[in-house]
């Protein structure tokens, strides 16, 4: 077409194409589909027919990816991870005459997190009775898994507890015993955002280091005018309260 005249008597592939610049424009009109009107493929040029096919899916293929890229960005599951909060310490106290772990957790943000739920994985090195030694060996902590309780509704700040039992790997930690241990606590918040509806995990972990025996979690909720204030500047703050230094077996 750009070597012929435009004449006439002969009939060009794209009308009105006659140099790059209006060949440009005609590959933005076919890729944004505007379509003015004033340049378009004739019936008589098959291979740019099959090149219009061609370009129409590559461009709605690009589209797509685009617009997926820039909605994967936009939404940003991680930063919504950030805005859940857990405290700095783990505590062992008593709660209903039983020796507890505890540990807080909170959402910063007035959105709710969707089917939230909660687990724990203590992490220890451990020798079976056969004399298998099994490196950072994984054990699962109850935190509610039968009862519900793992099930979170985050529209305050939650005290998660795990009841030191017969069946808890705590079961013969006692206060001195906890300072020869090494373990780590790794929780795992996992909730799907309100808004985008993507899948959200928040981590966090406690070593022996960081679990506090024999204190309790300050309170951060009060009642003023009918409605209750969360104070987050107490989040991690703690007191110690009366707790026996034997372990639940003792």
């Amino acid at each position: 077409d750009l070597h012929q005249a435009h004449g006439d008597t002969y009939s060009p592939c794209v009308a009105n194409v006659y140099n790059f610049p209006s060949a440009f424009l005609f590959f933005i009109e076919t890729e944004a589909t505007i379509g003015y009107g004033h340049r378009y493929i004739t019936e008589r040029c098959p291979e740019g027919i099959v090149l219009f096919l061609f370009q129409s899916l590559l461009g709605s293929v690009v589209d797509a990816f685009l617009i997926g890229c820039m909605f994967i960005k936009m939404s940003q599951p991680k930063k919504r991870a950030e805005t859940l909060m857990f405290s700095r310490a783990a505590v062992i106290s008593q709660r209903d005459a039983k020796l507890c772990l505890m540990f807080r957790v909170g959402n910063l943000r007035n959105s709710h997190m969707v089917s939230a739920q909660i687990r724990c994985k203590l992490i220890k090195s451990r020798q079976t009775p056969e004399g298998e030694f099994l490196p950072l060996d994984q054990c699962e902590l109850d935190v509610g898994f039968g009862t519900g309780a793992d099930q979170l509704f985050l529209v305050s700040p939650l005290t998660i507890c795990h009841e030191i039992n017969s069946e808890s790997p705590f079961f013969c930690l006692s206060q001195r015993s906890l300072r020869s241990e090494q373990f780590e606590i790794v929780v795992i918040l996992e909730g799907i955002v309100e808004t985008t509806g993507m899948t959200c995990q928040a981590r966090t972990s406690y070593t022996e280091d960081e679990v506090l025996w024999g204190h309790r979690f300050l309170p951060v909720m009060s009642l003023e005018d009918g409605f209750f204030r969360v104070d987050y500047s107490q989040f991690h703050a703690t007191f110690e309260v009366p707790t026996p230094p034997y372990s639940a077996k003792e």
